[in-house]
């Protein structure tokens, strides 16, 4: 959802929308996921409790899983929205000028033409996308979200079987990558019903 409405921003939108969304990727994608994590983690809770208190209400624990998906998505939504916007622009022209020239609105637009011709150009890169987000919730492990990284590495320095444990997180990942791909690649198939293939195009 950040991603569609990030592309339409810097696509459609005006000037200031268009700088602001230009400044939120460009500072997400330059700045380390882990120092991203961290900031957006710690300050942005206290950002949050200042306000409750400033407006009289207590301060409030914020969920770790909730502050974990939050951060992820925050920073994936920066990815997510060059992936979409350059979808967009892959999409013939001729299509769009159609639908407007028949009189649909911009949600008509989009619903019915611009994201079912825009998906199989954006799969591959959210696919991309994804399979980097699995791995980066190792990186929540830094502020003390119980994941499997965490898991592992208390387990192993428990029983000091650190090759056992290891070796299964890793198998773990690659398993989920595996399952992911499997998905991915069917649903790749199902968009791209009625486009030539690669073979046809040669």
């Amino acid at each position: 959802m950040i991603g569609i409405c990030g592309a339409y921003g810097k696509l459609y939108g005006g000037p200031v929308i268009r700088d602001l969304l230009a400044v939120y990727t460009t500072i997400v994608r330059a700045v380390p996921e882990l120092v991203l994590i961290l900031l957006l983690y710690y300050a942005g809770t206290d950002l949050i409790n200042q306000l409750l208190t400033a407006m009289g209400y207590q301060r409030i624990d914020i969920s770790g899983l909730v502050a974990g998906i939050a951060v992820l998505g925050f920073v994936q939504g920066a990815y997510s929205t060059e992936v979409m916007r350059g979808a967009i622009l892959a999409i013939p022209q001729g299509q769009i000028e159609a639908a407007r020239a028949y009189g649909m609105s911009p949600g008509l637009l989009l619903r019915r033409i611009t994201l079912p011709a825009m998906l199989p150009f954006a799969i591959p890169g959210l696919a991309n996308l994804w399979l980097i987000a699995t791995k980066d919730t190792a990186l929540l492990a830094v502020v003390g979200f119980y994941e499997l990284t965490l898991a592992t590495r208390q387990a192993a320095g428990v029983t000091k079987a650190y090759l056992t444990f290891f070796l299964a997180a890793g198998v773990i990942y690659l398993l989920l990558t595996l399952v992911s791909n499997l998905i991915i690649g069917r649903i790749e198939a199902r968009a791209r019903r009625g486009m030539p293939s690669l073979k046809e195009a040669r």
